[in-house]
């Protein structure tokens, strides 16, 4: 008897479709594609995907880079690891059973659930405590620092803290209010900078920037109306560099507490800059003053 061809149609095409599945999940957990949308409606008018609540004490750090620089940071206190098997390989993580905390293999479609289908996971989750507290006085050996005024973004703050990496900063200083706290969102940004640098949360501004003086340091503020240059507006050996939300800028108080105020010489069309990109210069320029 011969065999159904319809029948053999329907189990090659369903080989493939797996193979088709597998390659794009893949892809998905490198970074290189994201996941499509789902434009499905739930009752009430809500989109199909919420955020579950997490506890004050609970974080969600995702990514390679941002999960491997977590693991390697001894200050870091972890929960869990959920990973697929490929990302593990990325990790090069051998053998979970050695590792101090437990280890759930699982999809990238399982991520999407707690994670949401526009995080770029990458096939890998990392729950943990959040990074212990750190004062304005642990910053008595660092002779440049940068403050945000009131910058909300978190994509902007994680961009922020992998310039500061970067240029060698000793800490990222800003408000408990009207500023991110630690994220996956904003660690993602950072591509594991979270990890290599202090991130202060303050009360009050005003307050911690006449402490910073007090330090020894010279405190800038960046403005697109400062009286002079930045590069003409150094002083001394210890520099804080701070930065206003885009749109608003600086606070009056934040204005009337800084050392100087000063701008960013743009010969261009355009005579502002995203607040990463605006940090990352002004830090080049510090450093250039540090080394004389």
């Amino acid at each position: 008897m011969s065999k159904d061809p319809s029948g053999d149609k329907s189990a090659k095409d369903t080989h493939y479709a797996t193979l088709r599945r597998a390659h794009r999940d893949q892809k998905r957990e490198r970074g290189e594609i994201p996941t499509p949308p789902d434009d499905r409606r739930a009752k009430g008018g809500k989109a199909a995907w919420q955020a579950p609540p997490l506890a004050p004490d609970q974080v969600q750090l995702y990514g390679i880079h941002t999960v491997k620089a977590a693991l390697a940071n001894p200050e870091r206190k972890i929960v869990s690891l959920s990973a697929t098997l490929n990302a593990l390989v990325r990790l090069e993580i051998k053998n979970t059973e050695s590792l101090p905390f437990p280890v759930e293999i699982v999809s990238p479609q399982d991520l999407d659930k707690i994670l949401g289908p526009d995080a770029i996971h990458q096939g890998v989750m990392l729950e943990t405590k959040p990074l212990p507290v750190r004062r304005l006085s642990a910053l008595k050996d660092s002779p440049l620092i940068l403050v945000l005024d009131q910058v909300t973004d978190p994509h902007n703050v994680g961009a922020v803290l992998r310039s500061a990496v970067a240029f060698d900063a000793g800490a990222v200083i800003t408000t408990m209010r009207h500023s991110p706290t630690e994220s996956g969102v904003m660690a993602k940004s950072a591509s594991g900078a979270m990890e290599l640098i202090p991130y202060i949360q303050i009360t009050n501004l005003a307050d911690a920037l006449e402490e910073l003086h007090g330090l020894g340091f010279h405190s800038i503020g960046l403005d697109s109306d400062g009286p002079a240059p930045l590069e003409s507006t150094f002083v001394g050996e210890r520099v804080a560099l701070v930065l206003g939300a885009e749109g608003k800028g600086l606070r009056q108080k934040t204005r009337d507490t800084v050392s100087a105020l000063a701008r960013l010489d743009m010969p261009g069309a355009i005579k502002s800059l995203n607040v990463s990109n605006a940090a990352a210069i002004a830090l080049y320029a510090a450093r250039a003053h540090l080394k004389r």
